[in-house]
């Protein structure tokens, strides 16, 4: 069952807080997406369905953060935790901006992908997080006891509001993420003139639905880099797994390696500059000209060896 009472915080005053009772890592809690439902259709997953071993459902616990409530797990929290969290999704009938949420408490450990495409709340952990995380950095707790996360997106757009980092530096309008953490969707739904540099390999789907400013991984990137990209500028240092730029829309990305398999795939406009990469038709393989050798001289990189993609 679960309970719903006031509690005082230092700076909202009282917040409900909706807990859960967890067995076993339940998926999917605070999945603004529900699984990505516009793909299964509620196959997967439905806002109506209710979470095992509790009387309520999913979408009221997505409410109930939407409406700055805050939501305690008391247990492991499973896969996706919070993803998307902190966007009004136009698939549900919202802005497709980003909105004010609460919080989250894990009394146990989270698995993988915690926080992909999440840009505004707080993840606060008293176990253990397994990676790949998402979108997201440690910062120094609020509260005893517990490990405290935020959107990368969020401090790029918000600003750190007192809060300090963890394994990173942020300064102006530049982020170096160098915490030794492997991390999906960095950069997701990036909509500010800022840099945002990753210091290692990361996951699937680095600067997906970005629209502005530049996201930079220092290594090796997985699946679906730069997908739905609308504007800014994807760097890669290294290689990507396949169907990068897939459903791509605009902007730049620079892969300095090997951009896999299925690339561009559904991609609709916008630059792709890679050493190599296996295009899905109508994109091919095409000579470079010479602005695009001038955008990759201006991000560091010599052009003999790279070939675009269109």
């Amino acid at each position: 069952m679960f309970k719903i009472f006031g509690r005082k915080t230092d700076t909202v005053g009282e917040r409900e807080l909706l807990e859960i009772e967890v067995s076993e890592g339940i998926d999917c809690l605070g999945d603004f997406t529900f699984n990505f439902h516009w793909q299964h259709k509620g196959e997967k997953l439905d806002p109506s369905w209710k979470i095992p071993g509790n009387d309520l459902t999913f979408g009221e616990v997505v409410e109930h953060l939407k409406n700055k409530g805050d939501v305690r797990i008391n247990g492991d929290a499973g896969h996706r935790l919070a993803s998307s969290m902190g966007v009004d999704l136009q698939y549900f009938g919202g802005t497709g901006s980003d909105i004010p949420v609460g919080d989250i408490y894990v009394e146990g450990d989270a698995d993988t992908r915690m926080g992909i495409s999440m840009t505004r709340g707080n993840i606060y952990v008293k176990g253990k997080v397994k990676e790949p995380m998402g979108n997201l950095v440690e910062v120094k707790s609020q509260k005893n006891g517990y490990r405290q996360f935020r959107s990368i997106t969020d401090i790029v757009t918000n600003g750190l509001g007192g809060d300090k980092l963890v394994g990173c530096q942020f300064a102006g309008k530049k982020f170096i993420i160098n915490d030794g953490t492997v991390k999906d969707t960095i950069g997701a739904r990036l909509d500010v003139p800022a840099e945002i540099v990753k210091r290692g390999d990361v996951d699937l789907s680095t600067g997906i639905l970005m629209r502005n400013g530049t996201t930079r991984i220092n290594g090796n990137a997985g699946k679906n880099t730069g997908a739905l990209l609308n504007g800014g500028t994807i760097i890669i240092d290294g290689n990507t797994d396949d169907f990068t730029a897939i459903d791509m829309i605009k902007g730049i990305i620079i892969i300095n390696g090997n951009a896999g398999k299925f690339l561009a795939a559904n991609k609709k406009n916008g630059i792709i500059l890679a050493k190599n990469g296996n295009p899905i038709p109508p994109a091919s393989e095409k000579p470079l000209q010479s602005v695009d050798q001038q955008l990759l001289i201006s991000q560091g990189f010599n052009p003999s060896g790279f070939k675009k993609f269109e």
